[in-house]
């Protein structure tokens, strides 16, 4: 049967297709512009949308495992019940879908409560779903790099509590192995929860040294404050959704995203191997 992985040109979608691939299954990508899609020979890509219907119920005709990200838009809620609404109307009762960590708790943050919302949903179908929750990823400091390396300051607010930052691929390989592992099950499997999170918390004092000890120069951390972080964000982003980062990041300075005890032994026993840290993506991103 066949692992339909939507959210597949992402930053953690792409991962997951190669993750998956690398353990034998038979994968499908949905999206957009198949002629834009560049993914190995061995993928079926199917075209479609997620607020058309029948593209997404002739991209789930045959599947039997979804693994569902949905993008971070205005639209995403809606994307996100469509889609699992979908998928139980086709019978799909094996399912990985990426929310975030501490969905319940920042309610005020949008994309927050619409991962939420469709946690709850899957609770209250009975769905036999991985959900699986990362903190915020290393790999978006490539919308920050630039001002780190040109302006010598870590301008994203995240306080003094610390954030245990995640690698996209730590996210695409759990991802990978739960797909696998409901995919290859005998029946339907009980909902879980997953914490995705990085080796080391750190606060926003942490990354500024981290990048100092890479570059060689000071780089300090440009504070609390989100008012100029959102002004930065909305000269590539909608305004929306540089306000949105703007209250994560309020989130952040607030509450960190601290794991609970026992989320590293758990995700490192699972992948049988270190968590990526934050150093290592900073140091690719000097380099680059």
């Amino acid at each position: 049967m066949t692992i339909l992985v939507i959210g597949a040109t992402g930053r953690v979608g792409q991962h997951v297709v190669d993750q998956l691939l690398v353990r034998d299954a038979d994968v499908r990508v949905l999206t957009r512009d198949p002629a834009k899609a560049s993914f190995p020979a061995a993928v079926e890509v199917a075209k479609g949308d997620l607020l058309d219907i029948d593209s997404v119920r002739a991209a789930l005709t045959g599947v039997s495992t979804l693994f569902l990200l949905n993008a971070v838009t205005g639209d995403e809620f809606t994307q996100a019940i469509i889609t699992l609404n979908l998928a139980r109307e086709a019978r799909i009762d094996r399912i990985v879908y990426v929310s975030v960590f501490g969905a319940d708790e920042a309610v005020n943050v949008p994309h927050f409560a619409v991962k939420s919302g469709a946690e709850r949903m899957l609770a209250a179908m009975d769905a036999g779903a991985t959900i699986l929750r990362p903190t915020y990823f290393i790999d978006n400091e490539v919308m920050v790099k630039d001002v780190i390396l040109q302006h010598g300051v870590y301008p994203m607010p995240i306080g003094g509590k610390g954030v245990a930052m995640v690698d996209a691929r730590d996210i695409a390989e759990v991802a990978a192995i739960e797909l696998i592992r409901r995919e290859r099950a005998s029946a339907k499997l009980p909902l879980e929860t997953i914490n995705l999170v990085g080796p080391e918390t750190l606060t926003g004092a942490d990354i500024a040294a981290i990048w100092s000890d890479v570059l060689g120069r000071p780089i300090v951390y440009g504070g609390d404050d989100p008012s100029g972080f959102e002004q930065n964000m909305a000269t590539f982003m909608p305004r929306w959704a540089a306000y949105e980062m703007r209250l994560m990041a309020e989130r952040y300075v607030s509450d960190g995203m601290i794991p609970p005890a026992g989320d590293h032994a758990r995700l490192t026993a699972l992948l049988g191997r270190p968590l990526h840290g934050y150093r290592e993506t900073a140091t690719r991103l000097a380099a680059a």
